[in-house]
């Protein structure tokens, strides 16, 4: 494990591994190095650490990483800035689900310090249903966890992806259960790097460096079509569908991807 200094003091937790160009990967909801996530399968994938330096890191809050309070969307953007620094070149970025939003995020303000940017299913709504469920979603989100409900908070969020009461109470009894609900706060800065919902296609249009958004075939249908709005705003965006993947992608079919990407001559 590895450590490196945000710029408020922070300490974000890291793993480095691989030969060649830096690839960050920032991971969704829940993610960290020690749990056996996307991110954590594609960390430890040869195909990748053959041809990048990868930094798999714990989000803040998560894991190894501290926290420091209050939280803004900024700070998570700067934990990104501070592994370009460690790897003192321009990085290619990968994130998933709303981590895929974060990263977004961070090529929107870091500018020529991202190469590229993958964009695996970020949950952007796509009509006004959508966009009330996810304001109600955020306004009980943020009163569970004022009151320290954290329990009722991951259940909350399971229910939000489509997860029954059967579902969470089972899930309650699982070994990872207890490291969810530690990690429950972190629920927010999710949120935060979402926004209000929907496709953020204004900012979206100021994207300098080149992006492909991907989604699976057996997703969410929302999944698709804010992909295809996401990617109509980027200058620079390309799409692509992964046959037979769903939000949980393969990290094996998702590698490829990677390394066509980042590797061809595509420039901004």
């Amino acid at each position: 494990m590895h450590t490196v200094t945000s710029r408020d003091g922070t300490i974000i937790a890291y793993d480095r591994m691989g030969d060649g160009p830096p690839l960050i990967l920032v991971g969704g909801a829940f993610e960290q190095r020690a749990a056996n996530f996307e991110t954590a399968r594609l960390a430890a994938l040869p195909l990748l650490t053959e041809q990048f330096t990868l930094y798999h890191y714990d989000r803040r809050g998560r894991g190894d990483s501290t926290d420091t309070l209050p939280y803004a969307l900024d700070r998570e953007i700067e934990d990104i800035a501070a592994l370009i620094d460690e790897a003192s070149e321009p990085a290619f970025l990968f994130g998933i689900s709303s981590g895929a939003a974060l990263a977004l995020e961070a090529a929107l303000s870091l500018g020529d310090r991202i190469r590229k940017v993958v964009l695996y299913e970020p949950p952007y709504t796509v009509d006004e249903d959508g966009r009330q469920r996810w304001q109600r979603y955020r306004l009980e989100l943020d009163k569970m966890l004022e009151d320290d409900r954290r329990d009722d908070a991951v259940a909350h969020f399971m229910m939000l992806v489509g997860a029954t009461p059967e579902d969470v109470d089972e899930a309650r009894r699982y070994p990872v259960w207890p490291m969810f609900a530690s990690i429950a706060p972190t629920l927010a800065y999710d949120a935060a790097a979402i926004g209000d919902g929907p496709v953020p296609v204004e900012r979206a249009a100021r994207l300098t460096v080149p992006a492909l958004v991907v989604t699976g075939s057996e997703t969410y249908p929302f999944m698709h079509v804010s992909a295809d709005t996401l990617v109509s705003a980027l200058p620079h965006g390309r799409r692509l569908t992964l046959e037979g993947q769903t939000h949980e992608v393969a990290a094996e079919a998702l590698a490829p991807v990677l390394v066509d990407f980042f590797n061809s001559g595509e420039l901004a």
